[in-house]
């Protein structure tokens, strides 16, 4: 009896701990060279808590200890494989990938956006994915140009 419970727990505990994979994105995988990076180190902090956990003796906390580790592990390795580093902007002329783009929207809000890779974009920092759809509207205009977003017009004021 002591060995079939045994079993069911593991199977349960196993079947708590298959996680389902992170989606991945449909669009190319552009990097800055700050975003390159960083998915290095959040792949070697992913390794090193796998590696951590690994070694727990109890298999069913083992299972739940390893399980978020693992799941990004095979992320950021995708995400990893597929990077397509950018290169800085040459110019300032227009909006484009890795552009820091500042403009003013109707209501006298001036808000300034960098526009990066999907894994990197994080707005409250002033970083926005080159899949947003203010991004994408921005992209390929230039200072004094005028895009409607939500309803709102927003100026472009500079790029740099």
């Amino acid at each position: 009896m002591a060995v079939a419970f045994t079993k069911e727990e593991s199977f349960e505990t196993a079947s708590e701990t298959l996680l389902p994979d992170r989606p991945v994105s449909p669009h190319p995988n552009l990097v800055t060279e700050a975003g390159l990076k960083a998915l290095e180190l959040q792949f070697q902090q992913a390794r090193e808590a796998y590696d951590a956990a690994s070694i727990i003796e109890d298999v069913n906390e083992r299972r739940r200890q390893t399980a978020n580790p693992l799941r990004d592990l095979r992320y950021l390795a995708a995400r990893l494989r597929t990077a397509q580093l950018m290169p800085d902007p040459t110019s300032t002329d227009v909006v484009a990938f890795g552009s820091t783009v500042t403009f003013r929207r109707n209501d006298g809000r001036v808000q300034t956006y960098r526009i990066v890779g999907e894994d990197e974009a994080d707005p409250k920092a002033g970083l926005i994915s080159y899949v947003s759809p203010v991004a994408r509207l921005l992209m390929g205009k230039a200072a004094g140009d005028a895009v409607e977003a939500g309803g709102q017009e927003l100026e472009i004021i500079a790029i740099a």
